[in-house]
């Protein structure tokens, strides 16, 4: 890694720890990479010319695979004409219009550029609509970088999280008592797709806890707000709580949006149209027409494909194929969550020293993965990448197995 390491020395020198936030390489074992140069499809290579088929899409973004011939045509085409002006581009209103027509909880829809723009919004709409200062979240969730809700305090006031009440997710009797703190003053709850907090194992809304999110929300006269920035059109192309049948008043999206162009959105029901009118959130370029063409065909080609099925096909092979491997060493293996949003962690690895062996050992075979954070599927997988996979994954779970050995 003679050239990855050369970078991350000059940039120390000139960015603050050499790099910020969640896509910082010190907080992943020796061996990963931080620079890449190269991406097509699910294939991704780094500075020093090592190739890996990618499960993490950028963390996210890329649901169809980079570079997707498709999008990009959309995105070159729009950016020749018109990108970032005085004012939006048409590609705002037929981009509006897809999601509300895409989306049962949509009655309209506006635009930023990234997953914090898209929950901050949320947050302000619902307190404006309300006249309340209450939101209720989940402990542990994440819901971006802003003040109120960074997972870092650093720089952070009490005053900036002042309003905010933390329930359990999936505990039904946990969210009750959260409105009931808040009494007249709750603005709104604010929840996850799904559980995905990093380190921990996934959980998948129980329709008990939806719904009682519902009436609750409904009870109060608060705002539903769903967080579907990391989910978003990976479960379901309406939404993630669309198979629940619930419907938020708020939705949050961003990452698969645009296939790794620069977008999020708020969507949101006629309740809260006025509100969402008189707050005032903007930025130079939240308007940016050529991100909307990318997501427009983005959303157009997830629609018109059965890419989420597909995902999740792949997601099963991928799970049971890494369970029976595991099972076969005697390795405990937790597996939890969305099929689609993968995440593998390991018993009794409170140190993640097991996940690391398991990952950076993939990783020297071509496969990239994370220890401790969930995953992504992409429409662009196909099953001779899990294929590949699994060849990784035996050899990663064997090196757990030599070095850990199981208790008998």
């Amino acid at each position: 890694m003679i050239r990855d390491d050369a970078l991350k020395a000059r940039a120390k020198m000139v960015i603050p720890g050499g790099m910020w936030g969640h896509m910082n390489a010190q907080a992943l074992p020796a061996g990963y990479p931080q620079f890449f140069e190269h991406a097509d499809g699910v294939h991704i290579k780094d500075v020093d010319g090592n190739a890996y088929i990618d499960f993490i899409c950028g963390f996210g973004p890329m649901i169809l695979g980079y570079n997707d011939a498709e999008v990009e045509a959309a995105f070159e085409d729009q950016r020749a004409r018109l990108d970032a002006t005085n004012g939006p581009a048409e590609v705002m209103v037929e981009l509006a219009e897809l999601l509300v027509e895409t989306i049962p909880a949509a009655d309209w829809a506006m635009f930023s550029k990234n997953g914090t723009d898209a929950t901050t919004a949320c947050v302000t709409i619902a307190r404006a609509q309300t006249k309340r200062r209450k939101i209720l979240v989940a402990k542990g969730a994440y819901h971006g970088a802003a003040p109120w809700c960074t997972p870092r305090f650093d720089g952070i006031t009490t005053e900036d999280r002042a309003h905010l009440i933390s329930y359990t997710y999936n505990d039904v009797a946990s969210l009750t008592a959260a409105c009931a703190q808040a009494g007249d003053d709750l603005a709104g709850i604010l929840v996850s797709a799904f559980r995905h907090d990093a380190r921990h194992d996934q959980e998948m809304p129980t329709p008990e806890f939806a719904n009682a999110a519902r009436a609750l929300a409904d009870q109060h006269s608060a705002a539903l707000i769903v967080d579907d920035v990391r989910a978003g059109f990976r479960i379901d192309i309406g939404g993630s709580w669309e198979p629940l049948g619930v419907l938020p008043d708020l939705s949050a999206w961003s990452k698969a949006l645009g296939n790794g162009h620069a977008i999020a959105a708020v969507t949101g029901n006629d309740r809260f149209r006025d509100a969402a009118q008189m707050v005032f959130v903007t930025g130079s370029f939240w308007c940016g027409a050529a991100s909307m063409a990318a997501a427009l065909a983005t959303v157009q080609k997830l629609k018109r494909t059965n890419a989420i099925s597909h995902m999740a096909k792949l997601g099963n092979l991928l799970r049971t194929g890494v369970q029976a491997q595991a099972d076969g060493l005697g390795i405990g293996l937790r597996q939890t969550g969305p099929v689609q949003l993968p995440i593998m962690l390991f018993e009794d690895d409170t140190d993640f020293s097991m996940g690391n062996v398991f990952t950076t050992t993939a990783l020297r075979h071509g496969v990239y993965l994370h220890p401790w954070h969930n995953m992504f599927l992409s429409a662009a997988h196909t099953e001779d990448h899990i294929a590949t996979a699994l060849v990784a994954t035996q050899h990663g779970l064997e090196a757990v197995a030599q070095q850990f050995p199981p208790k008998p």
